[in-house]
């Protein structure tokens, strides 16, 4: 077994077939299985072997899929990094991952600290110019075997966020990428005539495992972008006759905002969203105008990602799913003990994609993985057929007296407001109360509203406890790569500045 020849099936039967679709480049399976083939021999020239770590500090090109496939065809760990962190941040990642290699640009040179990381022998530059570059690593090398691996052996790395701490590594196995992009291209029904859209950051566990790992299995095309940008996608939908497109909620929002009728999405005939909640205002207002829902998945990076699905074929509003398939999830209170269908509680989660643990983290991976169940920090409930509703994170839950308030359904209220186009609800530590409710929005363009009006809105739907304190009208929410709004960084603006506006 080994996730670096995922391809290599396509490549000898059909290696013509498109690949990779990028800034006009076109990838065919048999030269990415060759450019994957001679980075792994390049590696295993310079000595790196089974266990080894790489680091892959490069942002969405076609070489980076070539430099992670090459580099689990050596049997080496790929190490994936975010390429716009800081020079602190990134020298954090390779010095905690000891990576011997790392893949990057020209721009990113600066944030590798070459002389200060031991374990760090090789810096290679992948796009521009540098003292050693990708094109000069293969101009010799002989294209390398992959090596077999058994199915627990680390194959990635892959960063956690760090909103509670340091990021910590989690480890996926070989056996982990395998079973779970099977059953992504199971469930969301990938075919070789798909074209998949990626705009979502390949270090990212989305990216890399549900739509690149699980699309070269299928024979689809990924139809790669560097970033979203709005109208450079929508031109790529009906250019590149994208059939499957992937976003998180965000993304969806702005696209209804932006009045779009069906025929903007070409060929598209499927959405999915993940990687935060979508509000169900959004997901009813979608399939409105385009005729179809956008089909929701649930997981973390910690699983591989995908561990819940809604849905093949009875798909229930509201949720998230059930289970895929031999994966378990179950409902648990603060003991672990399981609770009654339609009560909340934590989101645990078994099955073959579970990742093998943190990287180094072994007292962090004891309190995360506890009998073989993975604790997912995901408050949720689950009815009597085994269909999961998301009610929010265990950390975003806000203790206003006692009384709990959960972000999500805040927000939801928020959302049946025809002004609003983006909200995020949060707490901040208060004296008295423990905490208090704040949020901050942004509004649709010509939409003149304010605060106090959209508190009179959510009185006439949440309890008075739950209400925001304050609302924030600003131009735009702090997000991650991904899209995901940012909640730490609100509330660290709002201790800095605790004068809200209403």
């Amino acid at each position: 077994m080994n996730v670096g020849s995922a391809l290599a099936g396509w490549a000898r039967h059909d290696p013509d077939r498109s690949a990779i679709l990028f800034e006009g480049r076109r990838l065919s399976y048999g030269a990415l299985d060759d450019l994957a083939s001679r980075v792994a021999g390049a590696l295993q020239e310079r000595g790196v072997g089974p266990g080894d770590r790489v680091a892959l500090h490069l942002p969405n090109t076609p070489e980076f899929v070539a430099c992670y496939l090459g580099t689990l065809r050596a049997g080496a760990v790929a190490v994936s990094i975010n390429p716009s962190l800081t020079a602190a941040e990134v020298g954090f990642l390779l010095d905690d991952s000891e990576a011997s290699v790392c893949f990057t640009t020209e721009s990113g040179q600066e944030a590798v600290d070459h002389q200060n990381l031991a374990a760090l022998l090789h810096v290679v530059v992948c796009e521009g110019e540098g003292q050693s570059t990708l094109d000069g690593w293969l101009q010799d090398a002989r294209p390398g075997g992959a090596t077999a691996m058994n199915p627990g052996d680390p194959a990635a790395i892959l960063y956690t966020s760090g909103t509670t701490g340091k990021p910590k590594g989690a480890m996926l196995t070989h056996g982990n990428i395998e079973s779970n992009a099977w059953a992504t291209v199971h469930h969301c029904g990938y075919l070789p005539e798909d074209r998949l859209l990626l705009f979502l950051p390949l270090f990212h566990v989305f990216g890399q495992n549900f739509v690149v790992n699980s699309g070269l299995r299928a024979g689809s095309a990924v139809v790669l972008h560097r970033r979203y940008v709005q109208d450079d996608v929508l031109e790529s939908l009906k250019q590149d006759q994208v059939t499957k497109f992937f976003g998180v909620p965000t993304i969806y929002i702005n696209l209804l905002a932006a009045g779009l009728d069906p025929e903007d999405l070409g060929k598209v005939g499927y959405e999915f969203s993940a990687a935060a909640t979508l509000p169900d205002e959004i997901g009813a207002r979608w399939e409105a105008r385009f005729g179809r829902p956008i089909f929701e998945g649930y997981g973390l990076t910690e699983t591989s990602p995908f561990a819940c699905y809604n849905h093949d074929f009875a798909r229930r509003p509201e949720t998230v799913g059930t289970a895929i398939e031999n994966f378990e999830l179950r409902i648990v209170d603060e003991s672990g003990f399981e609770v009654e269908h339609g009560r909340w509680g934590e989101i645990v989660i078994r099955g073959p994609g579970v990742m093998r643990g943190y990287w180094r983290r072994p007292e962090d991976t004891a309190r995360a993985i506890r009998d073989g169940w993975f604790f997912s920090g995901d408050v949720g409930t689950m009815d009597d057929d085994g269909y999961v509703s998301l009610v929010d994170r265990v950390k975003d839950m806000i203790n206003v007296s006692g009384f709990k308030v959960w972000p999500a359904e805040v927000e939801e209220a928020f959302y049946s407001h025809p002004a609003v186009l983006e909200a995020a609800v949060y707490g901040v530590a208060d004296p008295v109360r423990g905490e208090r409710v704040l949020a901050a929005v942004t509004v649709r363009p010509g939409q003149g509203v304010d605060g106090k009006t959209l508190i009179n809105h959510l009185s006439r739907r949440l309890a008075r406890y739950k209400l925001p304190e304050a609302v924030d009208i600003v131009d735009q929410l702090p997000k991650g790569a991904t899209g995901k709004i940012l909640k730490r960084e609100l509330r660290e603006r709002s201790a800095a500045s605790p004068a809200v506006e209403k």
